[in-house]
């Protein structure tokens, strides 16, 4: 089987040829193994162990204890001193420390906030939708699906309009980042280049955090930066790191998920007529068909805590699991037929917003509120809207990106 998750040749290939790998992959008896080479100062070439079956996806996604997201859930996992320089994103915590972040932030994502939030968001699409219009069709990506998530962001915290360019240049070196690169001097030159621009963005976002100490708003950095009920309320590095998870994961899921979702709707008019005949009955499931379908974030790695045994296969302390949550939501004993994007299955189980667990997407809510507010204005307003040709996607084992796609109305 010439199949190796751990080699940039692999994520060249065509999503067509990738799940069809990771079919192979799921018929297996036990995990695979996949060594990966070293990369000096941003890679140790331990390797990882692949979980491609939904069941196993699941099982560690809940057992945080034994599948620990410290040091890191991303790859390459950054270097120690990193950490010291930023602060640490609550995605790369256990508990209690993650506890008590997410016990900070979750009441900024209430069903009550996000209610507040209807109204802008409707705003904002039509705005959206209007220079589209003005503009004529172009590039979805840069005209319609990264546009919303950050502007609904920057609403969030109130991030002054002057300063919003530099938020979408800053976001968009970051995505970059966690694409794969094809060499030591790119891989360098892009982290720094991603480090600068974490950086811009927490000296920002700090910066606000300390006028909103003094004179607090109705804003999200307003919250956050003054104690709740209990007493809690993030430190500097704490808002900083929050406020880059935010930006960068809060964008990419939903910007991936319409970017590809208006593909999946012009290749397949039987379902776009099925969503036509009736909008409100059947937007909430095609969203989630278009998340399980596209699975917008493609993996997190876990460390192991413990000697466990995972269907057979006996894994150590230290070990390192790679959770491949596009895979999973490909299980054919979970999903059938898996390969068709079909808006009236039963898609609950899926895991494209991470698996059940502490650490499952705080912001799945919004992303799905973003995303069902903008198809809604766009099939309303333009009824015609169809993507062109083929994605251009950026290449990357993380993030499931497109970078452009042509479409017109």
């Amino acid at each position: 089987m010439d199949i190796d998750l751990a080699d940039l040749n692999f994520w060249r290939k065509s999503l067509k040829e990738r799940n069809e790998a990771f079919a192979q992959l799921r018929q297996l008896e036990h995990p695979v193994f996949f060594p990966e080479k070293k990369v000096p100062f941003l890679r140790s070439g331990k390797g990882f162990y692949a979980l491609v079956r939904h069941a196993d996806v699941i099982e560690a996604s809940r057992n945080a204890k034994i599948f620990s997201s410290e040091p890191a859930v991303t790859n390459p996992e950054p270097p120690g001193w990193v950490k010291q320089v930023f602060g640490e994103s609550m995605v790369n915590m256990d508990d209690p420390r993650h506890a008590r972040l997410r016990r900070i932030v979750t009441r900024s994502f209430s069903p009550k906030m996000l209610a507040g939030l209807q109204s802008d968001i409707e705003t904002a699409c039509a705005r959206i939708v209007d220079d589209a219009v003005k503009e004529g069709p172009g590039d979805f990506v840069t005209q319609v699906a990264a546009r919303l998530p950050i502007h609904v962001i920057c609403d969030m915290l109130d991030i002054p309009q002057e300063l919003r360019e530099q938020v979408h240049k800053h976001v968009d070196i970051s995505t970059a980042y966690t694409g794969v690169r094809p060499s030591l001097a790119r891989s360098v030159q892009m982290a720094g280049q991603n480090m600068l621009a974490l950086l811009a963005l927490q000296r920002m976002v700090i910066k606000l955090g300390h006028e909103r100490i003094a004179e607090p708003k109705g804003d999200l950095v307003s919250l956050l930066v003054n104690a709740n009920p209990d007493g809690e309320k993030l430190t500097d590095k704490e808002l900083g790191s929050f406020f880059a998870l935010l930006l960068v994961a809060g964008n990419e899921t939903a910007r991936n998920t319409m970017a590809h979702g208006i593909r999946l709707l012009t290749e397949n008019p039987a379902q776009r007529e099925l969503l036509m005949s009736d909008f409100d009955a059947h937007i909430n499931n095609t969203i989630e068909e278009m998340v399980r379908y596209v699975s917008p974030i493609m993996q997190f790695r876990r460390t192991v805590t413990e000697d466990y045994s995972l269907r057979g296969l006996e894994l150590k302390k230290g070990d390192k699991v790679v959770l491949f949550y596009g895979s999973a939501n490909r299980d054919e004993s979970v999903f059938p037929d898996p390969d068709t994007f079909d808006i009236t299955r039963e898609t609950k189980p899926h895991v494209g917003f991470g698996g059940p667990g502490p650490h499952f997407c705080l912001g799945a809510n919004l992303a799905r509120q973003e995303m069902r507010t903008m198809f809604r204005e766009l099939l309303t307003r333009l009824p015609g809207i169809r993507s062109v040709g083929e994605p251009e996607l950026l290449l990357s084992n993380f993030d499931n990106s497109v970078r452009s796609q042509s479409y017109t109305f």
